[in-house]
């Protein structure tokens, strides 16, 4: 399966948004997803094997429970298929960079604010 139809599915990009801030237990993945989505156990269950099959997620035994990681081989496909697009919106986001620095500069105090903010506390 192909990463964008991975990513096509709402149930799927919910579960990997959950992954990115760290392992969940398939418990807390499926009661999530149920909650928000109001799938079968079964259905969650299906999309998390998409996810370890597809290289977005892998998971490993901990006692009784499985936990799940998230895993980059599946955005590895997403990053080479938008390469030729950086083109686009790179020389943007480095206009923007250099904007936000001349704005903390502008924003920085000079030496002079600096010393009379120092004697308006000490007074």
């Amino acid at each position: 399966m192909h990463a964008f139809d991975v990513l096509g599915d709402p149930v799927r990009r919910r579960v990997l948004e959950l992954l990115a801030d760290g392992e969940r237990s398939a418990g807390e993945l499926t009661d999530a997803v149920v909650r928000e989505f109001g799938i079968t156990q079964s259905a969650v269950s299906q999309h998390l094997r998409v996810l370890r099959e597809s290289g977005f997620a892998s998971s490993r035994a901990e006692g009784p429970r499985r936990v799940y990681s998230f895993e980059t081989e599946g955005m590895r496909q997403v990053d080479e298929w938008m390469t030729p697009f950086r083109r686009y919106w790179n020389p943007r986001l480095l206009a923007l960079e250099t904007e936000i620095a001349r704005g903390r500069r502008a924003n920085r105090p000079t030496d002079d604010q600096q010393q009379t903010n120092t004697k308006e506390e000490q007074e």
